[in-house]
């Protein structure tokens, strides 16, 4: 007992290390925060619009949507089932899946951290022998003599300045932010699977375009032909109208490559091998967007975009890791102990007799450290800051990326519609001079100039109705819609079959199949 009551008296000196050690943290908000040091973190404030620029626009709807689906709108079955395959097997989005997994584990760690930093159970037997031809000999009766030994111990830090719950906060938004990586690069691969789906498609139109132009040239280079073998025409307008013909003809490897680039983008997204995908999903058109779009208010940017929400996170676990570097400002109290039992032989290891044991509170205090602990709280509170501005900056940043894609969105409805106009009057156009040039009414010139436009006008055209489904696609992108599909899920209609790889990655020898 007295061995207790004089170690008892050390608990003093802890009362009075609590009423000295408050000097970087003021009492009031130590016991604010939970007997915790360093500054308790709140969101920061981001700029943000109060209105979109367009706002008065009818196709713009203020009505609140979470997005959840948004590439339906498209109303493509083939889409649908890319986005599927993607989402499942995507292996950029399997990777961020294994950083949350790492950081729950992380989290798990520093929870551990909170209680006795070492616990441990030992044993031992030794077999040993001191020399008798040393002085004082007389006092060794017995020269070889075995030795049992058993016990446990803990070491003991304890969280008196919530260094270790600071750890544990850090580590929980660590987790947060992960998971919001993972939901944005959700986000971010369903955009692209919808942006790569819709240039195949639209390089796809304009090999088509393409196709239906030098069947048209190969009519005008006929009659240029005939009239130049009946001594109507020159030889310079079947020339001319065999350059047109070529060049036109020249262009559709050139858009054919094009639309394999996205192809085989298409099978990268999908976690697949490339594959020649038209053979499953079959021929189709530029998808269709809808006229309007649901885009909320500009505020709800903050809550509803992964990255944004992600970014605040990561300052979250900042601020938290300024209160682990202050709490080695203070004393470090800990509190260590030991039991067990020695004996030389087995019968005894057990007896009362052969027990020890010991209690031992102490402190450690970093003095004369030459700002190196001043210095890393410093450290840590400008990782902060910084944390914060690369959050206000994502804020900003995806306003401007909304605005952008209403931009191209809106305005690319508005070209769309004079370029139909444009597109239907030049083949009007082309029509009539096919037969005043067969009639003799007017010369080759006139026949290679509206066919020149014809083709750059259905090609413009199309460039219209591909940045209308573009403009819409990094709209939605930019809102933040589509990782639900985390917590939705999906499935893949009989129409379209891709097979993720066959063959998985080797494990670590002894690795155990994730939960």
């Amino acid at each position: 007992m007295s061995f207790f009551r004089s170690s008892a008296l050390v608990f003093p000196l802890f009362m009075g290390f609590l009423a000295l050690a408050p000097g970087c943290t003021p009492l009031t908000d130590y016991y604010a925060n939970g007997f915790k040091v360093g500054p308790q973190y709140s969101r920061p404030p981001a700029p943000v619009a109060d209105d979109w620029i367009d706002n008065s626009d009818k196709r713009i709807l203020k009505d609140p949507d979470e997005h959840r689906k948004w590439w339906t709108v498209f109303n493509d079955t083939n889409l649908d089932n890319l986005i599927c395959s993607a989402s499942n097997q995507n292996l950029k989005v399997r990777e961020a899946g294994y950083r949350v997994l790492a950081s729950r584990a992380e989290l798990a760690i520093a929870i551990g951290r909170i209680m006795p930093q070492q616990q441990f159970v030992q044993g031992s037997f030794s077999q040993n022998a001191l020399s008798i031809e040393v002085a004082n000999r007389q006092f060794i009766p017995q020269n070889f003599y075995p030795q049992f030994n058993y016990g446990l111990g803990i070491a003991w830090e304890l969280d008196f300045w919530g260094k270790y719950r600071r750890t544990v906060e850090s580590a929980a938004n660590n987790l947060d932010a992960n998971i919001e990586e993972f939901d944005d690069f959700m986000v971010l691969l369903l955009a692209d699977v919808v942006e790569a789906y819709t240039r195949m498609r639209y390089f796809e139109r304009v090999v088509d375009l393409l196709k239906e132009n030098i069947e048209f040239q190969k009519i005008s280079l006929t009659i240029a032909t005939a009239r130049f073998k009946g001594g109507l025409a020159s030889e310079l307008d079947v020339d001319q109208g065999q350059s047109d013909l070529s060049f036109t003809e020249s262009q559709v490897p050139l858009f054919q490559r094009l639309a394999r680039l996205e192809n085989n983008r298409l099978c990268l997204l999908l976690g697949i091998s490339p594959e020649d995908l038209e053979k499953k999903i079959g021929p189709g058109k530029i998808p269709v967007a809808p006229k309007t779009v649901a885009v909320g208010i500009p505020a709800e940017l903050i809550t509803r975009r992964p990255d944004v929400r992600k970014v605040e996170r990561e300052a979250a676990a900042e601020c938290a890791r300024i209160g682990v570097a202050t709490a080695d400002l203070y004393p470090h109290i800990s509190l260590d102990g030991a039991i067990g039992a020695n004996s030389m032989t087995w019968n005894n290891l057990f007896n009362p007799k052969a027990m020890y044991g010991s209690i031992a509170p102490g402190f450690r205090w970093n003095v004369l450290n030459y700002g190196r602990l001043i210095n890393h709280v410093r450290l840590q509170d400008a990782k902060f800051q910084a944390a914060v501005a690369r959050y206000q900056n994502t804020v900003v940043t995806a306003g401007k990326e909304v605005e952008d894609g209403l931009a191209e969105f809106l305005r690319a409805q508005e070209q769309t519609a004079e370029m139909e106009k444009s597109v239907t009057a030049i083949r009007k156009a082309g029509d009539l001079v096919i037969v005043q040039y067969r009639a003799g009414t007017t010369d080759f010139n006139r026949v290679s100039l509206v066919q020149e436009k014809r083709v750059s006008r259905e090609l413009e055209l199309a460039q219209a109705q591909f940045y209308i489904a573009e403009g819409l696609v990094k709209t939605y992108k930019a809102l933040g819609g589509g990782w639900q599909i985390r917590l939705d899920g999906c499935s893949l209609a009989e129409s379209i079959k891709l097979d993720p790889p066959k063959k998985e990655l080797p494990k670590p020898e002894g690795a155990k199949e994730s939960p």
